[in-house]
């Protein structure tokens, strides 16, 4: 299956017509999205998401079918840090709720077009220099170390970040936001407007969090197939996990620590794989396990309110 070329043109057809069914049918137009709808996307996205792992199940084996699995959550449970600053950027921008949709599909769309080129790279890489993966294993457990010690989660400084200050030296742009739209003309002047500048923050804010998420999971697997399609359906399903976990996301505080963990795993799971090979189903065991604890204790052990707020 995942070297037909015909299999790669029917399934990127099928996540084009996914997303533009998205964008022009139930989304056309601009609305807040509701908890309630959010959490049905969300059940939606990952109901399909678990029926393409059973049929890579079925098709290439039980253990490819664990490495999708252990790709696609460790994906799903870093992108919450995506959710995270793409809160904050809202936030500090007041992007209205009707608008944060429409910014979250056209970041996605551009995540797809921009990892795929970070997977099929780090894979050639990979496959030509094997030597790479022990360093992919150290750079990891580095990441993992230092996400630690950063404290409860990711900073952002929009009024510094290089690409913001850029635009505003380059381009003309608005002050209000136009109705939803990212550019506008005005006495033959073309304007770019607030709406553009967050949607750039939200692409180069994912760039960031793909050198730590495309790593991790070509540590768990090198099949190209199985590390596209995993990020693929982790990452259509992000908006409307944003969208159902917004008001929630500052009650999990330990999540944070949890996902440094699964970094170290990963990265230690690959440099002692020559002397203490760990099956799949004990790495995904691991994973979930991390994952299921900082969730826990995030709920056992509450932030107090002042601390959950935002500035």
């Amino acid at each position: 299956m995942e070297n037909s070329p015909l299999f790669w043109l029917v399934f990127n057809v099928f996540v084009i017509g996914l997303l533009l069914l998205d964008l022009l049918v139930f989304n056309r137009k601009a609305h807040a999205i509701k908890l309630r709808e959010a959490l049905g996307w969300s059940a939606f996205w990952i109901a399909l998401s678990l029926a393409f792992n059973f049929l890579v199940y079925r098709t290439m084996g039980p253990e490819a079918g664990l490495q999708w699995l252990t790709g696609y959550l460790v994906e799903k449970a870093l992108s919450v840090d995506n959710l995270f600053v793409f809160l904050l950027i809202f936030n500090y921008f007041n992007v209205p709720p009707q608008f944060q949709h429409r910014i979250l599909f056209w970041g996605v769309l551009g995540a797809l077009i921009l990892r795929a080129v970070f997977i099929l790279v780090g894979g050639a890489l990979l496959a030509k220099f094997h030597f790479l993966i022990y360093l992919l294993g150290a750079f990891l457990v580095y990441t993992g170390v230092r996400m630690g010690l950063s404290g409860d989660g990711p900073e952002i400084d929009p009024e510094n970040n290089p690409i913001v200050r850029f635009l505003s030296r380059h381009l003309p742009i608005t002050r209000n936001m136009e109705g939803g739209k990212f550019f506008v003309r005005r006495d033959g002047v073309r304007f770019a407007t607030p709406l553009f500048v967050v949607l750039v923050m939200v692409e180069t804010t994912d760039v960031v969090f793909a050198a730590d998420s495309i790593p991790a999971i070509l540590a768990i697997t090198r099949d190209t197939f199985i590390v596209f399609t995993s990020n693929v359906f982790a990452l259509l399903g992000l908006r409307a996990l944003y969208f159902a976990l917004a008001s929630m996301m500052r009650l999990f505080h330990y999540l944070h620590y949890g996902l440094s963990l699964i970094l170290v795993f990963i990265g230690a799971k690959i440099l002692l794989e020559s002397f203490f090979p760990i099956p799949m189903p004990v790495a995904l065991g691991v994973v979930g396990g991390l994952l299921l604890l900082s969730v826990l204790a995030s709920v056992v052990w509450p932030k107090k309110e002042a601390d959950t707020l935002p500035e």
